[in-house]
């Protein structure tokens, strides 16, 4: 019984000194958790559609991810974010010698600027582009029908994600 007893204080310190030692390479790793986006504007206006996939994504990375707000008019806005472009393509990349396609390549193409809301180019036209290659087997349509919706939906979080870092690198309006 003595022994346990004396043990308890050592396996303490073991247990705070391991926790201590995992805190300090995980900082010292540069590693640090996702926090909200300083956006050196609070109220943005989007060109895109609300009820569109991306258009509801932004907002809703914005909305949860900063403390600017995303107005319904240009007029009430500090800036604006214009969509030039949102695309997805679908291009072969491969077939077999029968001439059956083995490979596609999923492309999304994401065109915008920042301006602020006198007109100042705080972000010139950019593009963001993403590719992902699926590999096709007609005896699966159905599963890889479901896969390329699930690979598009990937790439959309992806360009979310990129254009809020995007967005929060702007320096003050």
């Amino acid at each position: 019984m003595d022994r346990q007893k004396q043990d308890r204080p050592l396996q303490g310190r073991r247990a705070v000194l391991a926790t201590l030692l995992v805190a300090g390479l995980l900082g010292g790793c540069g590693f640090h958790m996702r926090g909200n986006a300083d956006f050196a504007f609070k109220k943005l206006y989007m060109s895109i559609p609300a009820n569109t996939l991306m258009g509801s994504d932004l907002r809703r990375a914005i909305r949860n991810g900063s403390d600017t707000q995303v107005v319904a008019d240009a007029k009430d806005a500090d800036a604006l974010l214009d969509v030039l472009q949102d695309t997805r393509t679908k291009t072969v990349l491969s077939i077999t010698t029968t001439g059956v396609v083995r490979e596609y390549r999923l492309t999304q193409r994401f065109t915008f600027r920042l301006r602020s809301a006198a007109g100042e180019e705080l972000i010139a036209p950019s593009q963001l582009v993403l590719t992902r290659d699926l590999t096709y087997n007609e005896a699966n349509t159905l599963a890889k029908d479901y896969e390329e919706q699930q690979l598009y939906r990937d790439m959309q979080r992806d360009i979310v994600q990129q254009l809020i870092r995007r967005l929060a690198a702007v320096k003050a309006i």
